[in-house]
């Protein structure tokens, strides 16, 4: 496996060798090949990022590379390859929701040592959190009633949908398919 800058590196400079290593899971193949707009702003770092990152049936390295930039561990500044269909979750749920309003991204990639510093202080943090494999994010979308933005993410079945309202935050994953809710 690349180490996290080789890995953003080879998605710079050459991109789709990069990502061929990646399969498509079948409900994101449903989507087509229409393009695929990510709309994200980070709270934590103020970062934003809107561009198509999937045309042509193919991803856009450039996009994803800028997209995971933005996605980083707001603590650590470090980076991971985020798992493409993470974005392709993003894209149905604000299809879903008929919304271009930005994923307002509380948290992204998290760093093992963020992740167990976040586990140490709660047992809401995940030991072996999806956030540290690259695959999940936690989020709102302003104007969007949280509830809402929760069924669409159980709508899409993507991978897990965790809901915390008192938190004003939903739970997206690419992982197996599950849900759960917490404070």
């Amino acid at each position: 496996m690349q180490t996290l800058i080789g890995r953003r590196e080879a998605l710079r400079l050459g991109g789709a060798a990069a990502l061929s290593g990646l399969a498509m899971p079948a409900w994101a193949s449903a989507l087509g090949d229409s393009p695929r707009r990510a709309v994200l702003h980070n709270l934590h770092t103020g970062d934003r990022f809107n561009a198509v990152y999937f045309e042509n049936g193919r991803y856009v390295p450039q996009a994803l590379a800028e997209a995971m930039r933005v996605l980083r561990d707001w603590r650590t500044g470090e980076e991971r390859m985020m798992e493409p269909a993470l974005f392709d979750a993003l894209h149905a749920i604000n299809t879903r929701l008929e919304s271009n309003r930005p994923f307002q991204i509380i948290s992204g990639y998290r760093s093992p040592k963020t992740n167990a510093m976040l586990h140490a202080k709660s047992k809401g943090v995940a030991s072996q959190s999806q956030h540290t494999l690259g695959k999940a994010v936690d989020v709102r979308i302003e104007g969007v009633q949280l509830a809402h933005l929760h069924k669409a993410a159980l709508d899409v079945s993507a991978g897990g949908v965790g809901y915390y309202p008192k938190s004003n935050f939903v739970h997206v994953d690419t992982g197996r398919v599950r849900r759960w809710s917490g404070s």
